[in-house]
């Protein structure tokens, strides 16, 4: 059934809402002092033992009995609970070079033919930002052209590279031979 209302009252008015603009926070520069870490980034630190009421009281969250519980509960990497652990089980037999190999810092042929230097070195090639270290080993690989006459000192060269000097009427000399 249809509600009638009577005919000397009339709908109440609805109020219309107003939408109001926010205003622009103004902008600061950013710095240490003013830099905060992203919400929940840090949590509070966990309170043991202060009572049941803490959800973490008697125990402290480390269950009942065992070594676990136990205070110096401290085992090295890869224990197993006393049972003979894998890495004690498996065979050790050989001999592996990485600790003792050369390794060389790497430059290219194209990357010498930038260089306006007719004599190039290790410490040339540091100033350049070739190489990281001019007291380590440096080896002359043969990627690339080079047009003009270059004295190079290094290492090592690699065959290709050794030629491409050469035949571009340089001359190669090698380091600590």
């Amino acid at each position: 059934m249809k509600k009638t209302l009577p005919k000397n009252k009339s709908k109440p008015k609805v109020k219309k809402r107003t939408v109001l603009k926010k205003k622009a926070k103004p902008t600061t520069l950013i710095g240490l002092e003013n830099l905060k870490p992203p919400a929940g980034a840090h949590r509070k630190k966990k309170l043991l033992g202060r009572g049941p009421g803490s959800g973490h009281g008697k125990t402290s969250t480390r269950g009942t009995k065992g070594q676990t519980s136990r205070a110096g509960r401290d085992f090295y990497l890869g224990f197993e609970g006393g049972q003979m652990p894998l890495i004690r089980k498996i065979p050790k037999r050989g001999f592996s070079n990485v600790s003792f190999q050369d390794r060389y810092q790497i430059v290219n042929i194209k990357d010498l033919a930038r260089i306006k230097e007719p004599v190039i070195d290790p410490q040339l090639l540091e100033q350049a930002g070739l190489i990281k270290d001019k007291d380590k080993l440096t080896k002359i690989l043969g990627e690339g052209e080079l047009s003009k006459a270059l004295t190079v000192k290094a290492h090592a060269f690699s065959k290709k590279a050794k030629e491409l000097v050469e035949k571009a009427g340089g001359k190669i000399e090698i380091i600590n031979a």
